[in-house]
């Protein structure tokens, strides 16, 4: 009698999938850290282009994971696809780290991380679910510590890159710290995976259906194939500022499109749920406008205007890199995850569950507050460098915001949409988030330096002119998010009318991480 092997506990298989992700954010953010500083200090480029090639970058990366999430169902599998997305990063960031100062090998290897992107992000996400399908009690809390894997790879490499960037410069000279830091996200990357070939008897029976099979060779050469024309063409589109705007418009019309045709092919009881989530998926958009700051004005802004210094009391106790800024956001989510978590069971228990909509408002009241933080860091400035404690409660404030609407962005669906339609709009969620990516650069580009002025006292009032517009834009957004709130209301009540008339009762949400 054949020896069978024994069942593999849920935990374990999480376990793989969450250190595969934690390696592969490690990669990703420790990247995104230096990205528009590599464009900006290494390659000469003026902030505006900076800003727009990592914002076009951006929108291609997250517009990406429409297409892979489909070829992990359908044609490779999960695990397959996940696999070789996160092989393909880890050829993109390795080119990165090439040494070099040509701007097409830069796109290129972009490029080659949107392709990889689109395969690993959302087969990471889809083995997750399937770990946990049909068992509800877990799957919240499981996407939740999913959601700290990001977390933590995040924040330990914006810490660690731009220490090593500095370091390396300082030591050898020649620019080669840059190439360094880019090669430790390569490492994170085959980390990540040679934990995985470890650990892969845990996942052998978690997957999609071609994952039962062996290998087409035809279908891989040509998802290969494929990828190799998206890699030139994604290069082609960050080296073209116009062709990069008419893609973000069409992906627009796209998502309206398709948003358009799920309502009209849904059943008249279905349509007060896809109308909510097309209201909440709107409001995402400006929301992420607001996000790419982080990465575009607010990364400028610490490098021109920020002390680096952290002194409590008039003690001195550590300087932070201009680009380690980016690490309190990762940092205040640790910090505000379990708080929100208990404020949300607490209120599910007296029974005043928070709505989402009313989350989504609360979230842009904070994101303002956020933005007014920043602007008034002029009142705080010497010679034109401001503390270092703006950037630490602005990105509290702003940190505080990502989760009462980016957090809840998936969820959303989740409640809204009727599940065959699921898949559709996971896609569509995901086509809106890099739209507003590059919106969002096209509004750092309103606080562009001309490059022959370096004054920091110059520099000051350019950023906190910005900042203080999109404070108050994030006050529009939340009063207009407040004034939708009885439409939602009404939706929310007709939507669950209809789930109690089926027996088909909302998904579970939990903290809604």
């Amino acid at each position: 009698m054949a020896i069978q092997n024994p069942p593999v506990s849920q935990t374990r298989s999480f376990s793989t999938v969450f250190l595969i992700e934690m390696w592969e954010r490690f990669g990703y953010y420790g990247m995104q850290a230096l990205i528009v500083y590599y464009m900006v200090q290494r390659l000469g480029f003026p902030d505006d282009k900076a800003n727009l090639v990592w914002s076009a970058a951006a929108a291609l990366i997250y517009v990406a994971p429409a297409i892979g999430g489909w070829v992990g169902d359908k044609v490779l599998g999960t695990r397959r696809t996940m696999l070789i997305g996160a092989t393909i990063l880890a050829v993109g960031y390795a080119l990165m780290a090439v040494p070099g100062e040509s701007v097409g090998f830069l796109y290129f290897a972009l490029g080659v991380i949107v392709v990889g992107n689109g395969l690993f992000k959302p087969n990471a996400g889809n083995l997750v679910r399937k770990i946990y399908d049909g068992d509800d009690s877990k799957i919240d809390s499981a996407f939740t510590i999913y959601y700290m894997a990001v977390n933590i790879g995040s924040t330990i490499s914006m810490l660690l890159t731009p220490w090593i960037k500095d370091y390396v410069n300082a030591k050898y000279g020649h620019e080669l710290g840059w190439h360094a830091a880019f090669a430790v996200c390569a490492f994170g990357l085959l980390v990540g995976l040679t934990n995985y070939m470890v650990m892969r008897h845990t996942m052998r029976h978690i997957g999609s259906a071609p994952d039962e099979k062996p290998v087409h060779v035809g279908k891989l050469g040509a998802v290969l194939g494929i990828g190799v024309l998206a890699v030139f063409a994604s290069a082609y589109v960050l080296a073209h500022e116009s062709v990069a705007r008419i893609f973000v418009y069409a992906a627009g019309v796209v998502v309206l499109g398709i948003f358009a045709y799920l309502i009209s092919r849904s059943e008249r009881s279905e349509r007060a749920g896809l109308i909510a989530a097309l209201v909440l998926t709107v409001q995402t958009v400006f929301f992420f406008i607001f996000y790419q700051q982080m990465s575009t004005s607010l990364n400028l802004f610490a490098l021109r205007n920020v002390n680096p210094s952290f002194d409590i009391f008039g003690f001195h106790l550590w300087n932070w890199a201009p680009a380690q800024f980016q690490s309190f956001n990762p940092i205040w989510i640790f910090i505000l995850s379990p708080l929100l978590a208990f404020i949300y069971n607490a209120a599910g228990r007296n029974g005043k569950d928070i709505s989402i909509a009313t989350k989504f408002a609360l979230g842009f009241a904070a994101v303002a507050l956020g933005f007014f933080i920043y602007s008034w860091a002029d009142h705080f400035a010497v010679a034109g460098k401001t503390s270092s404690w703006v950037m630490v409660w602005g990105y509290g404030a702003s940190s505080l915001g990502e989760l009462l609407v980016s957090g809840l962005g998936l969820a959303m669906i989740a409640r809204y949409v009727p599940e065959r339609m699921g898949g559709f709009m996971m896609g569509a969620y995901f086509v809106a988030s890099g739209i507003s990516q590059y919106l969002g650069g096209l509004v750092a580009n309103l606080a562009s330096v001309p490059q022959d002025i370096t004054n920091p006292v110059q520099t000051m009032p350019i950023y906190t002119s910005l900042f203080a517009k999109l404070g108050w834009a994030g006050i529009a957004c939340t009063l207009i998010a407040l004034a939708v709130l009885p439409l939602m209301r009404k939706l929310s009540a007709q939507h669950q009318a209809h789930n109690k008339a089926t027996d088909a009762p909302l998904p579970t949400i939990g903290s809604e991480q």
